[in-house]
């Protein structure tokens, strides 16, 4: 055992671990490309872009010089009061690619706190125009964060039983499956036309942590509609699905009715730097104005707009300005498509999806799909061993690789998959 895991073990707690049952952690010491190295000289290829947020590869040389460049003029500033070049070159960029209406930008430090304030500001934006609209409604399956008001909107159960004593109450509706619609369409309906919805919040297109769940913009439209008929106020998580993941660079693209709200985190710095987005737009904005101090967002943390998180945000679209980052995700939704043909034809292989540069199915076990599953830590260990970083969500197993992955890597991963589901899957029966 290395020094560094000795010492791990005795002063680190890392999240989402059993620390009584794992195995010792994996020691990274260095990452390039789509690569990641251990200290015995391994390497790993990165397949779901470290926890979904390395879009461009790591150690990008222009994010890197982005980052020195800004550390050299700017390394750090209080943002109450105060500005600085990249934070608003950032909102005015971002803007520029979100919907038009979307015009102003609140900065944070992560997911959870973008959806955090999204849910503050429609909480205050409805007691600043002295209107009592304090309900909720979410989708079964959601996960928005691990603070707790992102908590209180997200899945109840699972990771979150311990504190639900503690959540405001929320209103749900069903996954849509392509046969319940017009039934969650009648139910979102019936609670609308309560008067009583402040909001409404959704993973757009893709369930990330529920096992990248996927339903149709189609669907969303609708209900979002709905929502807009009732003056009910859309945030759209788009944490995960932002920055390229479902094929184009926002989920939002693909709807015709926009949301009041966006979040964005992940991507948004290609994994290099902590930084979260709530995009919304004037209307909002002006119901916070006023001469009375208590009518504004009293809201922020140390790091508001942190100028090189900013910087790193900057660098990223001007790679997404490139043509390698968009025939990244032409290349990936292409040869996911392909790879789903595969996978039809396998037994244990049941629900297949495919959005964009993402990829999930499910491994037949008798459990349904659940995070819980004894697969899981099956198919991590034989991944591994194999040379590929893949984190799988219970019994779902998915590919959410970098934008530059080449084919040959892009292979490497998927008959590595085949070869776990033919020979290294070990189903326990479950009644």
């Amino acid at each position: 055992m290395s020094s560094i895991i000795e010492k791990d073990k005795k002063h680190v707690w890392h999240p989402f671990t059993q620390h009584f049952t794992a195995e010792n952690p994996m020691e990274i010491v260095r990452a390039e490309g789509v690569r990641l190295y251990d200290l015995a000289g391994n390497e790993y290829i990165d397949a779901n872009s470290s926890w979904w947020v390395n879009i461009h590869g790591h150690g990008n040389t222009h994010i890197g010089k982005a980052m020195m460049k800004q550390f050299n003029q700017i390394d750090h500033i209080v943002f109450a009061g105060v500005t600085h070049p990249k934070a608003v070159e950032l909102a005015e960029r971002i803007t520029k690619i979100l919907p038009p209406e979307l015009e102003k930008v609140f900065f944070s430090d992560n997911g959870s706190t973008s959806v955090e304030i999204a849910l503050k500001m429609i909480i205050q934006y409805w007691h600043n125009k002295g209107q009592n609209k304090k309900r909720f409604l979410a989708m079964n399956g959601s996960y928005h964060g691990d603070t707790f008001g992102a908590m209180s909107v997200g899945q109840r159960g699972y990771f979150n039983a311990p504190f639900e004593p503690f959540f405001f109450d929320v209103d749900y509706i069903d996954f849509p499956n392509g046969e319940n619609e017009d039934l969650i369409l009648l139910h979102a309906q019936s609670l609308f036309e309560t008067g009583e919805f402040a909001g409404m919040i959704l993973e757009p297109l893709v369930q990330g942590a529920a096992g990248m769940r996927m339903y149709s913009a189609a669907f969303l439209d609708k209900l979002a509609s709905l929502a807009k008929e009732n003056d009910v106020l859309i945030i759209y998580d788009e944490v995960m699905t932002g920055f390229g993941r479902t094929g184009k660079m926002f989920a939002t693209d693909y709807c015709e009715v926009k949301p009041d709200f966006i979040t964005l985190s992940k991507g948004l710095t290609a994994g290099v730097m902590a930084l979260g987005l709530t995009v919304t737009s004037n209307k909002i904005y002006n119901a916070f104005l006023g001469k009375e101090m208590t009518k504004a967002l009293l809201h922020g943390h140390s790091f508001t707009a942190n100028p090189i998180a900013c910087a790193v945000a900057c660098a990223n679209l001007d790679l997404f300005e490139q043509p390698r980052a968009i025939q990244g995700m032409k290349n990936l939704d292409l040869w996911n498509k392909e790879f789903r043909k595969e996978l039809e034809e396998i037994e244990i292989v049941t629900n297949i999806r495919q959005q964009g540069t993402i990829i999930a199915f499910e491994i037949k076990t008798g459990e349904g799909n659940t995070y819980f599953s004894d697969i899981k830590a099956q198919a991590y260990a034989y991944f591994l061993n194999q040379g590929i970083l893949i984190r799988p969500l219970g019994n779902v197993i998915f590919v959410n690789a970098p934008l530059i992955i080449s084919k040959e890597d892009y292979d490497k991963i998927t008959q590595s998959i085949l070869a776990f589901l033919s020979e290294g899957c070990r189903i326990k029966k479950h009644n």
